[in-house]
């Protein structure tokens, strides 16, 4: 491994996630006389067997957790009062290192939707097979539309539940379609047997294990450097017109240098002599901007900070998918059919470590969907909603409306329900209107010197996408044969003698008929959608990549506006939402960079 030495190098990507370890990769392998510098905020994860391991991604969101880093918003009155908590990845890799690994796609669209020439569907749909090695061999998917040769292996991992069957004949049985591929771009209206960011053998694909790592590994390679466990504080500039990015200036992680009276962080700065990437995601990006005098001028001022560049729509127009979680009670699934054996400690991780359990490859979440409401539950959500619909969904097919995932287990502390195996139903709104925004109130301060609102449900069509998705997918779960009664601690409250109370067993033999809802029962799911409503970890779009004028922070080639030298790579870039987890974008947005880069320097990529 190449250990970084103090000296000055040609690139620093500020922030090791996801799309800056695919473009200093890149970067790194074409030139091998190009001086590629990332500096990450948490640890390296070179074969931490927790980022390795598919089936334990759940303690990385561990309350005292050291790979994560939880961003808290200001109390909304949209989420009855409550400060939501929005995690993002806190180690070399990113998201990609800490994440569910589930394998969905863009649709084509949505490239379209960005409306920025080199951006468009022709332009990325490349680049999002060339970072593939495509392992599913369906006999009904167009192997063309995936990549076979790129550094991140898709697969199942070598281990599924066998409880997707009986979920898939269920849906089936309902009218639901069962599509082969779900991630062509352009496939919607059903269910998928889901692939994973995990190789045939077991191990999770993240960026750093995929694009950096094995570069910083073989010997060949010594103008790759990583700086783990340091935070950026703010882009240095000199003093030309327009104002161009030298370096950084950056100190040591607080829990790596502990303060005290006499010793207090020593801040050190890094010279670039051909560029700085902003690469710390879509929460850690803007206040980097911000930090460095780039933002909207009279913040800048309010805080302190010295403008170097007016660019008012930094730390705006903030998106993420909406989740709600709905976990189940089930009958006759065995100790391998979910992951709460190893999630609660009955089963052992050491010793499925060392004895190369196959399930520790499994995410446990084996079905996802795209799906669109029908037109009898269009007109059932009332005119805003279908105002709403028809203008941005009805005369484009390929837009789902929500995504749905299936997870093999309970997704919470599992000292909260009795031991058992569980199924939780996801639902997440592919395309919010709901915006927020997140802005620096400290010059200095890198941990918790930020004002963030996530304007969750801000925006009251968002409510009534929720309501749709709650009913749906509570009438999948009824018919499921392992069903075994909702548990309540994660359900609406409905009234006193309501047709859709909840149930704590399975139902008697025959026919399921569906729920009859009542309209105190919407208030009482709309009310449980307010208190319960959380992030997808798919934040994005706060340093958007769009005309100035229109609120823009970058151009098309990620150059911020009003500096030289000075680029945005990771998902704050991103315009408009899109319908689908949102790591293969953030891939994708990485090999774009190392191609514009490339590009301006020279280099083929």
């Amino acid at each position: 491994m190449s250990t970084y030495d103090g000296s000055d190098v040609d690139i620093i990507f500020a922030g090791g996630g996801t799309a800056a370890c695919v473009a200093a990769g890149r970067l790194a392998k074409a030139n091998p006389d190009l001086k590629i510098l990332l500096v990450e905020g948490g640890k390296n994860n070179y074969n931490d067997p927790t980022v390795t391991n598919p089936a334990v991604y759940l303690s990385h969101l561990a309350p005292d957790s050291k790979t994560a880093l939880f961003y808290k918003s200001k109390a909304s009155q949209h989420l009855n009062g409550r400060e939501a908590i929005v995690p993002m990845g806190g180690l070399l890799g990113g998201g990609s290192s800490i994440n569910f690994m589930m394998y969905t796609r863009a649709q084509g669209v949505d490239f379209d939707s960005w409306d920025t020439d080199g951006w468009r569907a022709e332009d990325m749909i490349p680049l999002c097979n060339k970072l593939e090695t495509y392992h599913s061999k369906g006999a009904n998917t167009d192997q063309s539309k995936h990549g076979h040769d790129g550094p991140i292996h898709i697969s199942d991992g070598g281990f599924r539940g066998k409880s997707e069957q009986e979920f898939s004949k269920t849906v089936q049985g309902m009218g639901y379609q069962m599509i082969e591929d779900l991630q062509d771009f352009e496939a919607v209206g059903g269910f998928s047997h889901w692939q994973r960011y995990v190789s045939p053998d077991g191990k999770r694909q993240d960026a750093a294990h995929c694009y950096i790592h094995p570069l910083l590994q073989d010997g060949n390679h010594p103008n790759l450097h990583i700086l783990t466990d340091s935070k950026v504080i703010r882009v240095l500039f000199d003093e030309s017109t327009p104002p161009r990015a030298i370096g950084i200036e950056y100190k040591p992680s607080g829990e790596h240098q502990p303060q005290t009276s006499l010793s207090k962080p020593v801040h050190k700065t890094i010279k670039a002599n051909k560029l700085v990437v902003v690469s710390a995601g879509a929460l850690g990006t803007p206040q980097i901007l911000e930090r460095s005098g780039v933002g909207n001028a009279d913040h800048l001022k309010q805080v302190g900070v010295s403008v170097v560049a007016d660019v008012p729509g930094v730390g705006e127009q903030y998106q993420d998918h909406h989740l709600l979680l709905y976990p189940y009670r089930t009958k006759n699934l065995n100790d391998e059919e979910t992951l709460d054996g190893i999630l609660s400690g009955r089963k052992d991780f050491v010793k499925a470590l060392t004895g190369k359990d196959p399930m520790l490859g499994w995410n446990g979440i084996d079905i996802c969907a795209k799906l669109r409401p029908s037109d009898q539950d269009i007109e059932k959500l009332g005119p805003d909603f279908k105002r709403d619909w028809d203008n941005d969904f009805k005369s484009v097919p390929t837009k789902p409306l929500i995504l749905c995932g299936v997870v093999n287990a309970f997704l919470a502390d599992p000292s909260l329900v009795e031991p058992g195996q569980y199924v939780t139903m996801g639902t997440y709104t592919a395309y919010p209107y709901s915006r927020g925004n997140i802005h620096i109130t400290d010059k200095e301060n890198v941990v918790d010197g930020y004002e963030f609102d996530t304007g969750f449900l801000n925006h009251p069509t968002d409510l009534k996408k929720q309501l749709w998705g709650y009913k749906m997918s509570r009438e999948i779960a009824r018919r499921l044969p392992y069903y075994s009664g909702e548990l309540e601690l994660g359900h609406p409250k409905f009234p006193a003698g309501s047709k859709a109370a909840l149930s704590t067993s399975a139902h008697p033999e025959g026919e399921v008929k569906d729920i009859e809802y009542s309209k105190e029962d919407d208030e009482a799911i709309e009310d449980w959608i307010r208190g319960n409503l959380n992030t997808t970890w798919h934040s994005l779009g706060t340093c958007a990549m769009r005309p100035k004028e229109k609120g823009g922070v970058v151009d098309k080639e990620l150059s911020v506006y009003g500096t030289a030298g000075l680029k945005v790579a990771d998902l704050s870039i991103v315009p408009e939402n899109v319908g689908a987890n949102t790591n293969n974008t953030a891939l994708a947005v990485g090999e774009k960079a190392a191609v514009i880069i490339g590009n301006e320097l020279g280099i083929k990529v």
